[in-house]
């Protein structure tokens, strides 16, 4: 009998011992697991920071590239996304407002043979001329948009006063800078690719961007 109870013991004291090892090996796995994690964790930090370091250094390097590019002069931006223009002197911002750019609608021709999608072109560009008082020369797109005949080029037809505001700014190719008579469409994309403001915005730029002056459309 005593020596059924000492076997019982033992058996006890053995599966408690195995126990006691399983614990210990899970601790131990869980200690391992832990101490990669960290190490890991250290390792993502040393990146991390590294990461940092070469991201802060790299927008050092484009802010000196950019601060030598920004005009000294005033300057206009245009988001033709938005339909937003910033006037700019330097990094000093003038002022900012709502424009309307191209719609990107495609107009074709009666024929078939000549289309014409009306978008504002993206780039840089100059102010190259400006114009007081402009009078415009509708484009032959302008007569097929209105299902008219194409008039010869110096028709009388071809010519309209007061549809471009007071003033008018030449970027190059026939597109302009200029006033509209529809200034409830304002910051929507309703223009044949030029750039239409408000009076008060319109006369602001005439008078702040002299020939030469820069202008950026993105």
């Amino acid at each position: 009998m005593e020596k059924k109870i000492n076997i019982r013991k033992w058996a006890v004291l053995g599966a408690i011992g195995l126990g006691l090892l399983l614990v210990l090996v899970q601790i131990q796995t869980i200690m391992i697991s832990l101490s990669v994690q960290e190490n890991l964790v250290k390792v993502n930090e040393e990146k991390q920071a590294t990461l940092l370091t070469d991201m802060q250094n790299q927008l050092a390097v484009l802010d000196k590239k950019l601060s030598v590019n920004i005009p000294k002069n005033n300057y206009l931006v245009v988001n033709s996304t938005a339909n937003e223009f910033y006037l700019y002197k330097g990094t000093n911002l003038i002022k900012s407002d709502i424009c309307s750019t191209g719609s990107y609608i495609l107009l074709k021709g009666n024929d078939n043979k000549k289309q014409w999608m009306f978008k504002t072109p993206k780039g840089e560009f100059k102010i190259l001329n400006k114009t007081k008082d402009p009078v415009w020369k509708k484009p032959d797109w302008a007569f097929v948009e209105e299902g008219l005949p194409v008039p010869s080029p110096n028709h009388s037809s071809r010519f309209e006063y007061g549809v471009l505001g007071d003033y008018s700014l030449s970027i190059g190719d026939g597109y302009l800078i200029h006033g509209t008579l529809y200034q409830r469409f304002l910051g929507l994309p309703v223009t044949h690719g030029c750039i239409r403001l408000d009076d008060a915005n319109l006369e602001l730029v005439y008078k702040s961007l002299p020939i030469g002056s820069k202008v950026f459309i993105f």
